[in-house]
């Protein structure tokens, strides 16, 4: 499972929304993949963050990229398919990167039809079990999502009696249209329009903007 651009600047996103009124004590990582997200969250934050990973080779991985972590103590990884994650607890944060394309031409990579298919997970039962199980109490949600789905998904989100708080829209370049978008959702109930805000990872030299700087220099070793 490859590390990408757009899911480290999800991890920073997400770090960067944590502050005194959100600050999680427990965070679930649904398809964590190598761990990534995280890792990322872990240095932001003094939660207990459990890792959930179908993929058996992936989350031996990220179980060996917990351990040689400096917050390996605040890291664990369940091998399960999340539909048979039964924890004991709740979680006041849930973060995921979930497989993006639905109904649409698979390959032969049975590995890469989970991560990015509708092979293992879909939306629609992904909201559900994040509703499941968020804490009854505040608990905020993240979602990585293709923009192309982000107005199906916002419905699937009200649907289930959360709330959108916050929504960024990623561009590649300032030349390029939106492709993917940041959801930060809660179910707190509350009427208020979600905060929408944009972010180009490059600019038009085709250098990292000031944006995508300020959030991932913490997480980059040459920013």
């Amino acid at each position: 499972m490859k590390v990408t651009t757009d899911a480290c600047l999800f991890g920073a996103w997400v770090a960067a929304q944590f502050s005194e009124s959100i600050s999680p004590r427990s965070i679930l990582d649904i398809g964590t993949g190598t761990g990534l997200l995280s890792l990322m969250l872990a240095q932001k934050t003094d939660a207990n963050i459990d890792a959930v990973e179908i993929d058996h080779d992936a989350a031996i991985q990220a179980e060996g990229n917990f351990t040689a972590s400096p917050w390996s103590e605040q890291l664990s990884v369940t091998h399960k398919d999340i539909h048979q994650f039964k924890p004991s607890h709740t979680y006041e944060a849930i973060i995921s990167n979930p497989p993006f394309y639905e109904n649409e031409l698979t390959g032969n990579n049975t590995k890469k039809n989970i991560a990015h298919h509708d092979s293992g997970l879909l939306l629609q039962d992904l909201i559900s079990i994040i509703s499941e199980k968020l804490t009854a109490e505040n608990g905020h949600f993240f979602l990585l999502l293709p923009e192309k789905r982000l107005d199906e998904t916002l419905v699937m989100i009200r649907k289930q009696q959360l709330a959108i708080r916050k929504i960024c829209k990623v561009r590649q370049s300032v030349d390029h249209g939106f492709f993917r978008a940041l959801v930060h959702g809660t179910n707190k109930n509350h009427n208020e329009e979600p905060v929408t805000e944009e972010l180009a990872i490059r600019n038009h030299n085709n250098q990292y903007t000031e944006a995508f700087e300020a959030l991932l220099k913490d997480y980059y070793l040459y920013l």
